[in-house]
Order: structure tokens, then C-alpha cells, then sequence
């Protein structure tokens, strides 16, 4: 019988990204951004299954292997764990088939495909808050168009957006309903949004600071905490929040920062990493970030996880300020326009943006590396107040 019971509760908190075997079958598999999930694999009639034992640190070690021994004694009597998991799945919808009994299955089933297994809650927050407080209880075959359509109503017209959020999630619901076995109207939410019309909501820009007031408010981050070092080196470089957050240290070398592709967002067609020159000011955050730094992350939490995404904002709304951390990509891009000559290309590709078409992409060989070095350190100078180098962009910017 191969070795079991190979990983500590030490080992398991602090472990790396990747895949760690606990024996028997049982995995951990540690993400990038921090998150973790429990799998067992196994061979059932000759054939490989895998099925989920749930997110770490909400499945401890000690109950992952609970879980494991008790689908392996399934397996061993010769029924197929992860159709006998969906037959119990079936028969606790069928004796509970509320709305709110099938939206948790559902959130349950796709954890494993959310940033940090849904803790942050957006996935599953529009429909507690805006549909399983009306529709809940109700049995989730009985819910249909006009259902949908009157409870969110209220939104359709102010918050667009949250609204859209919760029509694609209850849409996802009732097709993990359907898989249950359940006889549910899978149109009922295109039905909905046939019947709520066109939203009169216009989409509101994200607030940003003007590029002018970015030194002042530069000023006022001298606290050495990874909250304020973190909003520095966002500032410095132009990125958004999800890369600098889940930044790992293996990703700077030297003075670039190279962000996988994956992690971007806003590059339809590109598949290649997105290189970051890093300037003076900005290797200096990261000095003093360094000491920080846990699990591989340099800006990580108190537990040693991916920092959340509304810490910075936060931050900025303690400070009785309009403009959230996003918006300070527009400032830089204003201040590329006003300040300097750079090319359309090199001005949107420090935003990490991708552009033209397909086939220019394809033949384009150049990140602008070297000219957005200059310009990312010509920014650092402005942010800063003056107190960098400044540095000229030959035959780009002035």
C-alpha cells in the first residue's frame, strides 16, 4: 500500500505553488495567488477519477483526510465516488429544492475555478443580496421569467451592472439545477432580460486622481506597511490592482517585472508575459516591501495570503478621496498625453493594453521595452516631486 499521511499542518500552510501528495491519492494543489484545493485521485473500473475535497484552509488537513478515507471505502465496494457524490447531491436538491439550496451547490461546485476559492464573496454576493432574499425559499423548478424580471427590476436601471451579476449567476444555478436532475426552465433568464428591456444606466468611469494632484497624495504614503508600499509601487508602474497583488518575488529579476500572461487583463490576442521596467523609485518600494514578503508573495495579508482587493481602495476612502486605486492608470495615461510625445503604441502598451489588429500583433516584435523604461522613470520623477533624475525619451518623448 503506497506511503500515506506524507504532509505536516506545518508543510501545508506554508507550501509552495504547485502539487503536493499526501498519499494514497490525496493532493494538495497550491495556486499562484494563494489559493488551495484538496483533490483525490483514484482508478475506478480501470478508469482515473479526480474529484474535489474542498478549499484549503476551510478543509484542514486532518479533514481532507477524513473525506478521502471515507470515497475510498466507496471505492473499494466497487461504486464510483464521484457518481455516488452526485446521486447524494440529487437527493439533498430533491428534499430541499429551494433556490437557496441549489445556489450553494452550485457556489460549492465551482470554487475550485474562483480566485481564492470565493472567499471575497463576489461570486456568490449578488444573489445574497439581491435575489435569494425574494426567491430563496422558493422551490428552484417553480421559479420562472417573471420571477426573475420582478426582482430585478429594482436594479436593472441604477445598477446595471450588479444586476447583469446576478442574471448570469442565477443562470448558472439553474443549469447545475438541470444537472441535479431537475426540471427547471433554463431560458427563464433570458426570458427575464427579454422582459426588463434595455438598461437606461450609463456606466460611470472609475474616479481618478489628475495626474497634477498624484505627487501630493505621493507624499503622504511614508508609512512602511504593505498597504501603502503596495499603492507606491501600483502608482509607479501603471498596472492594476490583480497583478501587484499576487506579485511573486520569482517574477523580479533584476529590474523587471515580468507578470505572466494569464494574470492579464485588457490584452485580447496576446499571449506572451507582460515585461514591467522597474524604475529607481520603484526597486526602491520593493527594497523596503521585501521584509514583508510571505509564502512568496511580496504584498501578502497577515495570513500569508493574496492582500484583497479592496485594502488599497479602502485606504483611499479612509482619506475622504474621490479617486480609487484604478484610476490611477488614467492619471498616468492623461500625463502621458499632456507631458510627453509618445507614440499612441508605447503610451497604451505601458498600460499593458494590446494594439492593432491580429496580424499587426503578429508581426510587431517589440514590447517598447527601453522607451517605457525612460517614460516609467520620467513618471517616477514627477510622482516623487521632482526628487529623481529626469531622463530623456530619444525619438519618442521630449
Amino acid at each position: 500500500m503506497p506511503a500515506r499521511d506524507r504532509l505536516s499542518a506545518a508543510f501545508v500552510k506554508s507550501a509552495p505553488a504547485g502539487k503536493h501528495c499526501d498519499g494514497q491519492g490525496l493532493w494538495l494543489i497550491k495556486r499562484e495567488n494563494g489559493g488551495a484545493q484538496w483533490v483525490l485521485r483514484m482508478t475506478i473500473h480501470g478508469r482515473r477519477r479526480e474529484m474535489g475535497l474542498g478549499g484549503y484552509p476551510s478543509v484542514t488537513l486532518a479533514q481532507a483526510r477524513r473525506r478521502a478515507d471515507d470515497w475510498r471505502s466507496v471505492a473499494e465496494r466497487g461504486d464510483d465516488p464521484v457518481k455516488e457524490r452526485q446521486k447524494q447531491a440529487r437527493e439533498a436538491a430533491r428534499a430541499d429544492p429551494t433556490l437557496r439550496t441549489v445556489a450553494l451547490e452550485a457556489f460549492e461546485a465551482r470554487k475550485a475555478e474562483l480566485k481564492g476559492d470565493g472567499k471575497a464573496g463576489r461570486w456568490f454576493s449578488p444573489l445574497e443580496l439581491h435575489v435569494l432574499p425574494k426567491l430563496g425559499r422558493v422551490p428552484v423548478e417553480d421559479i420562472d421569467q417573471r420571477d426573475i424580471r420582478d426582482t430585478l427590476a429594482p436594479l436593472w436601471h441604477t445598477k446595471a451592472d450588479t444586476a447583469r451579476k446576478a442574471l448570469n449567476r442565477l443562470g448558472i444555478v439553474l443549469k447545475h439545477a438541470a444537472a441535479l436532475g431537475l426540471d427547471v426552465d433554463l431560458q427563464a433568464t433570458e426570458k427575464a432580460k427579454a422582459l426588463l428591456g434595455k438598461s437606461r444606466h450609463e456606466a460611470q468611469n472609475i474616479p481618478a486622481m489628475a495626474w497634477a494632484e498624484v505627487p501630493a497624495f505621493y507624499a503622504t504614503l511614508t508609512e512602511q506597511t504593505v498597504t501603502q508600499l503596495a499603492m507606491r509601487l501600483l502608482i509607479l508602474t501603471g498596472v492594476r490592482s490583480g497583478p501587484l497583488r499576487t506579485l511573486r518575488l520569482e517574477q523580479i529579476d533584476g529590474d523587471i517585472w515580468t507578470i505572466p500572461a494569464k494574470a492579464m487583463k485588457g490584452r485580447k490576442g496576446a499571449t506572451s508575459d507582460f515585461r514591467v521596467p522597474l524604475s529607481s523609485e520603484a526597486l526602491a518600494v520593493i527594497d523596503l516591501a521585501s521584509p514583508f514578503a510571505r509564502n512568496g508573495f511580496l504584498f501578502a495579508n497577515s495570513r500569508g495570503t493574496v492582500l484583497s482587493d479592496m485594502t488599497l481602495s479602502q485606504h483611499m476612502k479612509r482619506m475622504k478621496l474621490e479617486a480609487r486605486p484604478h484610476g490611477f492608470r488614467s492619471s498616468l495615461r492623461d500625463w502621458l498625453a499632456e507631458t510627453t510625445d509618445a507614440p499612441h503604441e508605447v503610451a497604451e502598451t505601458m498600460l499593458g493594453h494590446a494594439t492593432g489588429g491580429a496580424v499587426v500583433r503578429a508581426y510587431r516584435r517589440t514590447d517598447f521595452l527601453e522607451q517605457r523604461r525612460v517614460l516609467l522613470e520620467r513618471w517616477a520623477d514627477h510622482v516623487t516631486g521632482g526628487a529623481g533624475i529626469v531622463v530623456k525619451l530619444v525619438g519618442a518623448a521630449k
